[in-house]
């Protein structure tokens, strides 16, 4: 189907593929509307693959009395958990003590708090650590002898939003990448919307509905579509992380306070290294173009520095990342301090438009739900929520819905995969294990040996993956394999972009 040639129509347009976008386009179609999502990148290219990888509360909103906010992304936490379990796994959290900074007492009344907020059924509960007897504490300076640990999750963000995006097409939705939305009018009660794609064509839509869920882009194009609309200001807030070589062992997280009142996290990630951040500076730059400043990466290794024995320096950056959180300015002076709730704004002016505003990776699946709960019944729809009991794609690893079972024994699935593709590494098969789930199936179907899985562009990158990623999940060139659908970029030779490249052009 030659989408240039016509002009298509739907019930819902939604402009903006970051994972607000994917999981509103999901849910839409999962109640039977007809969907159309453009983005002018890549799915998950800007805010959404510069998270901190976790799902989680939100410990220190606590501070600012966000007691509903915590309480929402606590509820959310787990059930993300069971519906994800492939590419979201429980992970544990170290807090040392530091004296001068918040006293003892006051952590333990936090974690109580998030202990208590809400439900839970995956995650063990917050109790205190002697440091010196305890692996946590074995790279840390001998000054920290006392702490607290506590339970959050681990998450692959940017393929959370592929994943969300691929659910949304399996239910009807057509989800187009690289493809701008270049203007869009109001007429007869309906939105027309110029859409231009990577070729330079354009696709005409007509739409009953149109969501903004364009991120840090969200202002300016609700007034480009709705001047009468009183305009939120958004006060766009950039977050910064590096990546340096595995800092210790054992397969906890670390969460460390910072005279400032900031707090940093050291991650595992990906086996080899550890992830470090993030920083809160107000941002005033060009949002297609973000940047990590030196002055980040000082400030991430100084504070490290702090905690661990062997001072980390920016030489020891193997890896940075930053992105821009879009949230609503609330007033607050200090960036750390700003709201990270989501607002929904609708303008029934003419045809509905829904504007998301604010947001975190944790609360996605729930805005998306709630915008689609104020939209749906402007177009005759009265289909009930549902994305609370599925799973999204390669999570039903025990049946068709989500369970407890999928989180707390992925292992055994894992293992499982291990024997049925015994002709594969161990290694590989736990990478497709963690990243596609169930739809290893898909990936692998009819191969039964390593010379069907074609050739080995790079290291463990065959040509049978690279293959399944640009047909099923948009991948259009060698940063969304290296660097959205995997983390392949950080193993691999350098060389290797430039040969996916190549190969991608000549086998499209």
């Amino acid at each position: 189907m030659d989408l240039a040639q016509q002009q298509l129509e739907c019930d819902v347009l939604v402009v903006g593929g970051g994972i607000n976008g994917a999981g509103i386009a999901r849910d839409a179609a999962g109640r039977g509307l007809s969907v159309i999502l453009c983005e002018k990148d890549d799915l998950a290219s800007h805010t959404s693959s510069a998270s901190s990888k976790l799902i989680h509360g939100g410990l220190r909103y606590l501070e600012y009395y966000e007691f509903n906010l915590v309480r929402k992304a606590l509820i959310e936490r787990e059930v993300l958990m069971r519906s994800a379990p492939h590419i979201i796994s429980p992970l544990r959290f170290v807090m040392p003590h530091m004296k001068g900074l918040r006293p003892v007492w006051m952590l333990r009344a936090g974690l109580f708090l998030y202990d208590h907020l809400a439900r839970r059924e995956l995650l063990p509960g917050s109790h205190a650590v002697d440091l010196r007897h305890h692996a946590a504490g074995a790279p840390l300076k001998a000054n920290l002898t006392r702490g607290f640990m506590y339970s959050d999750g681990w998450v692959d963000d940017a393929r959370l939003v592929v994943l969300n995006a691929m659910d949304a097409r399996e239910k009807g939705a057509t989800v187009l990448t690289r493809t701008t939305c270049q203007s869009v009018l109001q007429k007869d009660g309906k939105w027309l919307a110029q859409l231009v794609d990577a070729n330079g064509d354009t696709i005409q839509v007509k739409a009953r509905s149109l969501i903004n869920a364009t991120g840090s882009w969200s202002a300016q194009f609700q007034q480009h579509c709705a001047p009468q609309a009183a305009g939120k200001t958004l006060r766009l807030i950039k977050g910064s992380h590096i990546v340096v070589k595995r800092l210790f062992d054992h397969p906890d997280a670390y969460i460390f306070q910072h005279p400032d009142g900031r707090i940093v996290f050291a991650i595992p990630y990906e086996k080899e290294f550890t992830l470090i951040g993030t920083t809160d500076l107000d941002y005033r730059g060009d949002i297609n173009q973000v940047a990590i400043e030196q002055q980040e990466i000082s400030y991430l290794c100084q504070l490290s520095s702090l905690y661990f024995k062997r001072p980390i320096v920016p030489a020891d950056v193997v890896w940075s990342y930053s992105g821009v959180r879009p949230l609503v300015d609330d007033g607050a002076a200090d960036a750390k301090a700003i709201t990270r709730d989501y607002r929904l704004e609708l303008d029934q002016t003419a045809a509905p438009m829904l504007t998301v505003f604010g947001g975190k990776i944790t609360t996605f699946r729930k805005l998306a739900e709630d915008a689609v709960d104020m939209l749906a019944p402007l177009l005759s729809n009265h289909v009930k929520s549902w994305t609370a009991d599925a799973c999204l794609p390669g999570g039903d690893l025990y049946g068709t819905g989500p369970d407890n079972r999928a989180v707390l024994e992925f292992a055994g699935f894992e293992q499982a995969m291990q024997q049925q593709y015994d002709w594969l590494p161990p290694a590989l098969v736990s990478r497709y294990a963690h990243a596609y789930g169930t739809k290893i199936h898909q990936l692998l179907q009819d191969c039964h040996s390593v010379d069907e899985m074609g050739e080995a562009i790079a290291p463990g990158l065959y040509v049978r993956e690279v293959r399944y990623l640009m047909q099923f999940e948009w991948a259009r060139n060698a940063t969304d394999i290296l660097w959205r659908r995997s983390k392949l970029g950080l193993h691999l030779p350098a060389n290797t972009g430039q040969k996916l490249n190549t190969w991608m052009i000549e086998n499209p």
